[in-house]
């Protein structure tokens, strides 16, 4: 048939099984919700979405960081997409037994997947029909025996610092997620374990076992970002990652948080032919430790965070990523600092509240501050000064409703003076709520 003919029925595959999808969702949705009519409350339905329209004021060129000289009158460039949209299915059994899904569809859906061919002298092959992810972001069975006691076993959202504890779009005032949290650590971080949580007096408690991350999939841009992640059609344990997570509203309208991570990161790859060799031993220890907080009033919202990252023998896994790892292999090969931090810092106010204006609508005038770097280099590992940046933002939320927002944003990324600014502006819809309450 020829190589036309074949992507011809790959295509039309491709796009049956889109239908499919969309039918199979489409037809649990009216399912579940014939259901929830019968069954009161034991059935949730909900999601979360967002669209988001930019223009950057700046050049989108791949070298622009290491010749900034020859980009900086390039012309503006424009991105419109939907960042995500997610569906909500949870069920109450009765007797203390839940469980909760959530499917996400990230930029429109997904078409691309990483295999290791054995038939082929064991080459990795890439296919790709369209970008995007098609997640099952969660999906858990919980058994509560007390308010201080819930045990949950499956695939759940971990939640290290303040973005992936409230990473809805209605927990945040800008177009898209915060910059700082954003860059260095997986978002929206889901991983499958066992999670022991509960909530006594005016605190709250979590702590989890869970798949740990991967080294070979730390980078210069991202730090430990792709590292929760799997190109694979399972998630590789060899080794484990322990989290924990402590909230107090002792203040009224604010919450105090502490949270964390740590677990050895190397030989947690496929397959893992690394034991065997000289770095056999290297154990790539990672640590995360984050504070956040938010105060919310009924016209005024402020939101905070403070993280701090280390990966052990960092300059080590670089060399190794580097040399040791094949040219075609679904890994990262840019080094992987030793540290990674990130601040950022957010306020609100409701101004409609200053003029008595509109019926329950609210707009808040927010202001928002990011600084990170991800990262900063052990001794030895080469500089990368443009990886520290610094991010400031002002904008408009109006909320018609409690479940929607429209954002309005002016955004500005500042680094160091070799180097150009990076200028945008955006604007946003976005909603999150139960379907059935």
């Amino acid at each position: 048939m020829g190589i036309a003919g074949e992507l011809l029925k790959k295509e039309i595959r491709v796009r049956i099984m889109r239908k499919a999808l969309i039918i199979l969702i489409s037809g649990l949705l009216m399912a579940f919700g014939a259901v929830a009519q019968e069954n009161g409350n034991r059935l949730v339905i909900g999601g979360y979405g967002e669209v988001a329209l930019s223009r950057h004021f700046y050049s989108d060129n791949v070298y622009r960081y290491s010749h900034p000289d020859n980009y900086k009158n390039d012309k503006s460039h424009g991105r419109f997409d939907i960042p995500h949209a997610v569906i909500y299915l949870g069920y109450d059994f009765g007797k203390g037994w839940t469980m909760q899904s959530e499917i996400e569809f990230e930029h429109t859906g997904a078409g691309s997947a990483v295999e290791k061919e054995y038939t082929e002298a064991g080459e990795w092959e890439t296919e790709i029909e369209k970008g995007g992810e098609v997640e099952l972001e969660q999906f858990w069975i919980q058994k509560s025996f007390a308010r201080a006691l819930n045990v949950r076993m499956g695939h759940f959202v971990v939640p290290v610092g303040g973005l992936n504890n409230a990473h809805e779009p209605l927990s945040f005032f800008t177009v898209y997620r915060p910059e700082g949290e954003y860059t260095i650590l997986p978002s929206t971080w889901h991983d499958t374990g066992i999670s022991l949580w509960g909530e006594a007096g005016k605190w709250r408690y979590e702590a989890q076992v869970i798949a740990g991350l991967d080294a070979f999939m730390f980078d210069r841009d991202n730090f430990v970002g792709n590292g929760a992640g799997s190109p694979y059609e399972f998630k590789v344990a060899n080794n484990y990652g322990f989290v924990a997570r402590i909230d107090n509203e002792s203040v009224r309208n604010l919450r105090l948080s502490l949270s964390g991570y740590y677990g050895n990161s190397m030989h947690n790859s496929f397959p893992n032919d690394m034991r065997d060799t000289r770095y056999g031993e290297l154990k790539g220890a990672t640590a995360i430790g984050a504070f956040d907080f938010a105060y919310k009033s009924d016209h005024l919202i402020v939101r905070g965070n403070a993280d701090y990252g280390y990966v052990g023998d960092a300059a080590t896994i670089s060399t190794v990523k580097r040399n040791l790892t094949s040219n075609s292999a679904p890994y990262k090969k840019t080094p992987v600092g030793q540290n990674a931090m990130a601040v950022g810092l957010e306020a609100g106010y409701d101004i409609f509240r200053l003029f008595n204006a509109g019926a329950g609508d609210k707009v808040f005038l927010f202001g928002r501050y990011d600084w990170y770097d991800s990262y900063i280099p052990a001794s030895g590992q080469q500089e990368y000064e443009y990886t520290a940046r610094h991010v400031a933002t002002v904008g408009l939320n109006w909320l018609p409703l409690p479940q929607i927002a429209v954002k309005a944003e002016y955004s500005h990324r500042f680094f160091k003076s070799q180097f150009n600014n990076e200028p945008s502006v955006s604007i946003g819809i976005a909603y999150m709520g139960f379907f059935n309450r």
